[in-house]
C-alpha cells in the first residue's frame, strides 16, 4: 500500500514537471516562431557580444534562430502530449544545460540587455531569466530521469503523425512570418499605436536624459557632435548614437527621432502632427536591403506626390550609402536618418512601409506585400487601405490555434475510436477462456446390404 502511494506521488510530481516544461516551452517556441528576425536580431546580438559576430554569416544566423524556435516549440507539444518521450526530454535537458550557466553570465556582466527568451512578448531581466531557468533545468532532469513515468496521450502507431506535423506546421509559420509581418507583433510600432502619444512623460514622472551623438567623417577623420554642434555639408554623416545618461520613466517609445538628411534638422514633431497621410519607407541598413521591389516603391512614392502626401525613407545608413541607392534605383524621394535599432523594432522587413496619419500608424507592409497600381486607384481617404487597420491580437491567436489544433483534433479522434478501441477489442479476445467445442452424437450409419 505505501508503495503504491510513493509511485503515485512520484507520477504525479513527473507529470507536473512535464506540464510546465511544455507550457514554457510551446510559449517561448511560438513567440520566437511568429518573429523570426527579432531572434535573428537577438542572436546577432549574442555574437556580437562574445566578438564571434564575424564567424557567422547571416544566412547561418538565421538558419540558428528559426531551428531554436522549431526545436522549443516541437519540444513543448511532445512534452504535451507523452509523445518522443526521449527526444524530448533530451533536448529540453540539453537546452537548459547550456542555457542556464549562459544567463548566469549574462545576470552578471550584462552585455545584452535582456536575453530574448520570450521575444517581445514577455520582457525578463537577466536575472530573472536565470532564476526561471534554474526551476526549469530541475523539471528537465526530472523528467529526464523518470521518463517513463510520463502520461501518454497519443498511441505509439499515431504518434509519429503529431510529430510529424507539429514540425510542419512550426516551420510553415516561421517561414511564412518572415517572408511577410509577424502575424503578432509584441512591440510598441504596432498599428493603432499614436507614435506621438506613445512617446509623451506623464506629468510628474522622473524624465529620461538621453543623448544623441553623430559620427561624422572628413578628410579621413571622424568626429562625434551632439545635435545642437551639427556640423556643416563638408562633413559626412557615418551613423548616430543615442546613449542613455540618467534613466527615469520610459515611455514604449522613447528613440523616435528622425533627422533630415538635407537640412540636419529633426523633424520628427513636424511627421508625426501632420495632418495629412505621410508613407514611411523604413530600410534599416539601406546597402543590405532587397531592391527587388524597387520599380512598385517608386511607383507608390509618385503616387504620394500626385495626392499630396508625405513619403520619407527612414534609414541608419551613411550618405554615401545612400546615393548608392538613389543611382541605383532611380529613387528621388527625401532620405532622414535614425537609429538602427528603434528601425528595426519599428518593422521586420528591409525595406518595409508604414503608412501614418496624425502621428497613428494605420496600416504595415513588408517588402513582399507592398500595395500596387490596382490597389492604389483613389485617393487614401476612400480607400480600405488608408483607413486605420483592424487587428485583433487574440482573434489572429484563435485563428492560427485552429490551424494547428484542427487538424490535431481528428487525428486524436482517429486514435481514440478506432486505434485505442481496437486494442481493447483485441486485448478482450486475447483475455476471454477457450472453449472445447462440443461433440455432437452421429448416429450409425446402416450397413450396405
Amino acid at each position: 500500500m505505501e508503495t503504491d502511494k510513493k509511485h503515485i506521488v512520484k507520477e504525479v510530481w513527473v507529470n507536473a514537471c512535464r506540464f510546465l516544461l511544455a507550457a514554457v516551452f510551446i510559449f517561448s517556441g511560438f513567440v520566437k516562431a511568429v518573429d523570426p528576425l527579432g531572434s535573428f536580431y537577438k542572436i546577432q546580438d549574442y555574437l556580437t557580444a562574445f566578438g564571434l559576430i564575424s564567424h557567422f554569416p547571416s544566412l547561418l544566423i538565421m538558419f540558428l534562430a528559426i531551428m531554436l524556435s522549431v526545436a522549443e516549440f516541437c519540444v513543448g507539444i511532445y512534452m504535451f502530449f507523452g509523445i518522443r518521450r526521449k527526444i524530448a526530454s533530451t533536448l529540453a535537458l540539453l537546452l537548459l544545460v547550456v542555457m542556464t550557466p549562459l544567463t548566469l553570465y549574462l545576470a552578471l556582466a550584462n552585455p545584452v540587455s535582456d536575453c530574448g527568451c520570450f521575444g517581445d512578448a514577455w520582457v525578463l531581466t537577466n536575472w530573472q531569466t536565470f532564476a526561471k531557468n534554474v526551476v526549469l533545468l530541475v523539471a528537465a532532469v526530472v523528467v529526464f530521469r523518470f521518463r517513463e513515468q510520463l502520461i501518454r496521450f497519443i498511441t505509439l502507431q499515431m504518434e509519429w503523425l503529431v510529430s510529424l506535423y507539429t514540425l510542419f506546421f512550426v516551420c510553415v509559420l516561421s517561414l511564412y512570418c518572415l517572408e511577410n509581418l509577424p502575424i503578432l507583433d509584441f512591440r510598441p510600432y504596432k498599428i493603432g499605436t499614436n507614435i506621438k502619444q506613445a512617446m509623451e512623460v506623464p506629468e510628474g514622472a522622473k524624465q529620461s536624459v538621453f543623448e544623441t551623438t553623430f559620427v561624422m567623417e572628413k578628410d579621413g577623420r571622424r568626429q562625434e557632435f551632439a545635435l545642437e554642434d551639427y556640423p556643416d555639408s563638408t562633413w559626412t554623416f557615418v551613423e548616430t548614437r543615442t546613449l542613455l545618461k540618467e534613466k527615469g520613466y520610459e515611455p514604449p517609445i522613447h528613440d523616435f527621432s528622425m533627422v533630415s538628411l538635407e537640412s540636419g534638422e529633426d523633424i520628427t514633431d513636424s511627421v508625426l502632427t501632420a495632418e495629412g497621410y505621410t508613407f514611411l519607407l523604413v530600410a534599416h541598413r539601406i546597402e543590405a536591403a532587397d531592391d527587388s521591389n524597387i520599380d512598385l516603391i517608386n511607383e507608390i512614392y509618385d503616387y504620394s506626390v500626385e495626392h499630396g502626401y508625405g513619403f520619407l525613407a527612414l534609414t541608419s545608413s551613411s550618405e554615401k550609402e545612400i546615393d548608392l541607392w538613389r543611382d541605383k534605383t532611380g529613387a528621388e524621394y527625401p532620405f532622414c536618418q535614425m537609429d538602427d535599432i528603434t528601425l528595426k523594432t519599428v518593422i521586420r522587413s528591409n525595406p518595409g512601409l508604414l503608412l501614418i496619419k496624425a502621428g497613428t500608424i494605420l496600416n504595415k507592409w513588408s517588402d513582399s506585400q507592398l500595395p500596387d497600381e490596382y490597389v492604389l486607384t483613389a485617393g487614401l481617404d476612400k480607400l480600405e487601405l488608408g483607413q486605420l487597420k483592424h487587428v485583433s491580437k487574440w482573434e489572429t491567436v484563435g485563428n492560427t490555434l485552429l490551424w494547428f489544433f484542427l487538424p490535431l483534433t481528428l487525428v486524436i479522434g482517429i486514435d481514440i475510436f478506432v486505434i485505442k478501441r481496437r486494442e481493447k477489442l483485441g486485448g478482450k479476445i486475447k483475455q476471454a477462456p477457450r472453449t472445447a467445442k462440443p461433440v455432437v452424437p452421429q448416429e450409425p450409419q446402416a450397413k450396405k446390404p
